[in-house]
């Protein structure tokens, strides 16, 4: 990565530069098509809520890698576990003694007003006082060393199989890239998860039997639901095939009822079980919270973690992991204005056309305002939102988003892009898997890199050491602007 206004390649990364000037434009290009066709092929889609022609589609896919550094990836992981402990943290103290809210840190208001506080489960105590064992935390870069959080996803973060997909991809088509750099695997995810699925089952369980549940085949990340059961060897279940019966979960199959121990949902809380939440779920099992509350059940993520992913919440964690931590953030937020405070409005009201403002429980990059690309009238619509619902919002600056080397129509160009990396805590600790989800805007100048968006992915290169490997000189990267010369 480089700095904003850099075209200039990193010496660590030139291998991927001369990768690029030796490989025929057409060549990438077949590449990148005989990757998407793979996808194709195997039902890597999403579909677009809301849209007449909601069709599963396809993610694009970008032949060109971003690439960390060790060392930066050492930096980053270090402040990806104080986050994510805090989260933790934070979690296990507003459904239990709240000391955050007794010492004056946060307003009670803003977790009580909250919709996605579930007071329903304060007081439950999930097996090993793990909440959070999946989060993908959203980063950003905007210099050399400038990262930042830009959001927390600590209920049912997706994106994961493209990750290991696109890897896939990678080793297949581009083998060359992998005997210049000495890139760290992702292909233990899998392993990964299912060693923390095990380790929080309730006490006592000797082999516990695991499980994703899914909403089902219509749900957006369907194909990533299953992926996973299927790489983990364990069961996709959906609510029909789950009874609870005296507070244990049963697994309904051909040989007979099975015990189940801990569940992987990829269900909101809302749906999660009719008789807590909402009664005319289908897509929910029935006494599965009382099965949870009496510990024979652990739930990955556990109920209520969605108030961690708030984006009101977010603007005060840099207070929140120094209450948890005793020191200060090591990833800090982008700069946050709550619409909720009268000073912070009017600021926010007189800059609408330079800021961008968001939902507080937003996603997918829906109710999202860019100023600085917006129309007239979709700002004055900002406006009179706003000003109606003000604790509905946060606003931040239009940040200059570093940018990768990208396969544009027109040949290689800068695209903005973001960074999700995934975080597993278990009963054994805390870890960052050495990759992650690469997300990028593929239209010229946008700065929104969701896949309902129009956005697309690429593989995300973890270096094991800080340079190639076999040729250490290559030049590429650059490309331009805040360019992660290919971070």
């Amino acid at each position: 990565m480089g700095q904003a206004g850099s075209t200039t390649p990193r010496d660590e990364l030139a291998a991927l530069g001369a990768w690029i000037e030796t490989t025929p434009d057409a060549e990438l290009r077949r590449r990148q098509q005989s990757a998407e066709a793979t996808f194709r092929q195997l039902g890597i889609t999403f579909a677009v809520y809301g849209e007449s022609d909601a069709s599963e589609r396809i993610i694009p896919f970008d032949i060109v890698p971003r690439i960390f550094l060790a060392d930066e990836w050492e930096r980053l992981s270090v402040g990806l576990v104080q986050r994510v402990e805090a989260i933790n943290a934070f979690l296990h103290d507003i459904y239990g003694e709240r000391r955050i809210l007794a010492e004056g840190v946060l307003p009670p208001d803003l977790i009580f007003g909250n919709p996605q506080f579930r007071p329903e489960i304060a007081g439950i105590r999930p097996p090993h006082d793990i909440w959070a064992h999946i989060c993908g935390i959203d980063l950003v870069r905007t210099g050399p060393d400038d990262f930042f959080v830009l959001e927390d996803n600590a209920r049912t973060p997706s994106g994961v199989s493209y990750m290991l997909e696109n890897r896939e991809a990678m080793l297949r088509l581009c083998p060359e890239l992998f005997r210049d750099f000495h890139v760290a695997a992702v292909d233990s995810y899998p392993d990964r998860l299912l060693e923390t699925m095990k380790s929080v089952a309730p006490v006592g369980v000797a082999a516990p039997v695991c499980v994703v549940l899914t909403p089902g085949h219509y749900n957006s990340a369907y194909y990533e639901h299953s992926f996973l059961a299927d790489s983990m060897g364990i069961e996709l279940v959906e609510a029909a095939d789950l009874v609870v019966d005296d507070d244990v979960v049963w697994m309904r199959t051909i040989a007979g009822r099975v015990k189940v121990d801990v569940i992987y949902r990829r269900i909101d809380d809302d749906y999660l079980d009719p008789l807590v939440f909402r009664p005319d779920s289908m897509l929910g099992v029935p006494g599965l919270i009382a099965a949870y509350a009496a510990g024979n059940v652990a739930l990955l993520n556990a109920p209520g973690n969605g108030i961690a992913d708030d984006k009101a919440i977010y603007s005060y964690m840099p207070e929140i992991v120094k209450f948890y931590s005793g020191g200060d953030a090591k990833l800090p937020n982008v700069e946050t204005w709550r619409c909720r405070e009268p000073q912070a409005l009017k600021y926010v009201l007189e800059r609408l056309p330079e800021l961008v403002v968001k939902l507080v429980d937003g996603s997918g990059g829906y109710g999202m305002l860019v100023g600085p690309t917006a129309t007239k009238a979709e700002i004055e619509s900002f406006r009179a939102a706003l000003i109606a619902e003000p604790h509905r919002y946060i606003a931040q600056p239009t940040l200059a988003l570093s940018t990768v080397p990208t396969l544009a129509a027109a040949g290689l160009a800068p695209r903005h892009v973001d960074f999700r990396p995934f975080v597993l805590t278990g009963s054994k600790g805390v870890q960052v898997v050495p990759g992650g989800l690469t997300r990028v805007a593929l239209k010229e100048g946008s700065l929104v890199v969701n896949s309902s968006q129009g956005g697309g992915t690429k593989d995300s290169f973890v270096l094991m050491d800080n340079g190639a490997g076999a040729q250490p000189s290559h030049p590429l990267q650059s490309q331009t602007q805040s360019q992660e010369q290919v971070s």
